[in-house]
């Protein structure tokens, strides 16, 4: 089974000893853990906010400086407080409270509130009746974050960024050139890049086969999460229409209504008729309507990979955030975070007829080595202005996988690489370090250095990423 973060906050640990603090560390990196030696520094303060971390916002405690009610505020830097200690470096929080906190959205102002439970009712309400007036509320819940610093927009690479200055610490402690680890993507591809198409009426449904024609133009496949009741017929000639030509299938939603989530009971008896759905369709992911979530009502779905978290909610009806553009467990479900906008949101709520934010947000998360998740609706995307704004993107991802060595994945062959990755292990083998684990044949293996105080990272043959 993968190792999995536990969704109940970390323990305190006693000041000085090493700790579970470097578990997130460790299944990041997949680096040996004797070389990753961390320990808290002093005790940690009782209540959580906002703080800083070198470049990354931070939510939870800490045992120096101030912590902030809200992210928009002045944040104290905790970085200055690190020490080193005899056997590696002592932190002034616990860094895998903090990444459990981003990626499972344990802060304020990210959860379903009444207010967005109130605008959610009216959006499903003149769905899709008057199309005008249910674009008016997704522009209101843009314009109402618009002044919000974080989640960073358009991409939040937080996480990454704790990870990467943890590592760095520790580099500069040990003196040490390098630390091996476990490449984060199969044979050493720079990124992975996922596109999937969420259909959701009979005018989508329709247009899968034109969809499926465009993709295979330009020799890319997708997975096509299809919403089982009440939107249209799924008939077993529909799904075999669309795996017959390599495509695949994952569940979306139940009914698509928005309430999916509103009580634990009624999601836990959905959840059952999900579970159901997906076994007939020979499905392993889940996406929730419109993104909403409670992550820790998961462990109801019997479903190997969910794609509902996004990276940056800047846009869409529930705010928040994971702030990570890594896969990553929750329990043993693996999250596959949407990083980039969707279509609809850059088509009809920011009226963008270009391909640029697509491209910044590529580039942003290429620098970090993550995953490049797309949304695309068949619904709206082979519309008049969405078919020649699809071909661009393409076309653009068509050139990156040959000048930027990017794996162009189907969800579920991210899920099955993740997980074996999950256990992969990096051992010293003479006087060399080897992968060692089921699958280790597909890894790659590198280094992260420090290099004038940044850390960078090359493979084993010295050439770089």
């Amino acid at each position: 089974m993968p190792t999995s973060l536990e969704l109940s906050c970390c323990e305190e640990h006693e000041e000085g000893h090493p700790d579970s603090s470097a578990q997130a560390i460790l299944e990041h990196y997949r680096c040996p853990s004797e070389l990753l030696q961390i320990a808290l520094r002093g005790e940690l303060s009782r209540g959580s906010g906002f703080f800083r971390f070198g470049n990354a916002v931070c939510y939870g405690r800490s045992s120096s400086g101030t912590r902030r009610r809200s992210p928009n505020a002045s944040l104290y830097n905790v970085e200055r407080d690190v020490q080193w200690t005899d056997q590696g470096i002592a932190l002034p929080f616990n860094p895998t409270e903090l990444i459990q906190n981003l990626r499972l959205e344990r802060y304020p102002g990210s959860e379903l509130s009444r207010s967005i439970n109130l605008l959610r009712r009216a959006y499903y309400f003149f769905r899709p009746p008057i199309q005008s007036l249910r674009r008016q509320i997704q522009r209101f819940y843009a314009r109402s974050r618009q002044h919000s610093s974080f989640p960073n927009w358009p991409v939040d690479s937080s996480v990454e960024e704790i990870n990467e200055a943890v590592l760095l610490a520790v580099l500069k402690r040990s003196g040490s050139e390098t630390i091996p680890f476990v490449w984060f993507w199969p044979r050493g591809a720079s990124a992975c890049a996922v596109m999937t198409h969420d259909v959701e009426a009979q005018t989508g449904r329709d247009l899968c086969k034109n969809l499926m024609d465009l993709d295979d133009e330009f020799g890319i496949k997708a997975s096509f999460q299809i919403v089982p009741e009440e939107r249209y017929q799924v008939s077993s000639a529909f799904l075999d229409s669309i795996r017959r030509r390599g495509f695949e299938i994952a569940v979306q939603d139940l009914n698509h209504d928005g309430r999916l989530f509103d009580k634990e009971e009624e999601f836990a008896r959905r959840a059952a008729l999900i579970n159901r759905y997906a076994r007939q369709y020979s499905a392993h992911g889940f996406r929730a309507a419109v993104l909403y979530r409670r992550p820790q009502w998961y462990h109801f779905l019997d479903l190997q990979f969910d794609m509902s978290i996004p990276n940056s909610a800047r846009l869409d009806p529930q705010p928040g955030g994971c702030c990570t553009v890594m896969p990553y467990f929750i329990g043993e479900m693996l999250e596959l975070p949407v990083t980039t906008i969707q279509d609809y949101m850059l088509l009809h709520i920011l009226k963008e007829h270009s391909i640029d934010l697509w491209k910044t947000q590529t580039e942003l998360i290429l620098k970090k080595h993550g995953l490049i998740s797309f949304i695309v609706h068949p619904d709206y995307i082979t519309q008049t202005a969405g078919e020649p704004l699809y071909r661009s993107l393409l076309h653009y991802l068509v050139s990156l996988q040959q000048t930027e060595r990017i794996w162009f994945a189907l969800p579920s062959e991210v899920n099955r690489w993740w997980r074996k990755r999950s256990q992969l292990s990096v051992v010293r083998h003479g006087a060399s370090w080897v992968i060692q684990g089921k699958g280790a044949e597909e890894a790659q293996l590198a280094f992260a250095s420090n290099v004038k105080g940044h850390l960078e990272y090359e493979f084993a043959d010295t050439s770089k990423n």
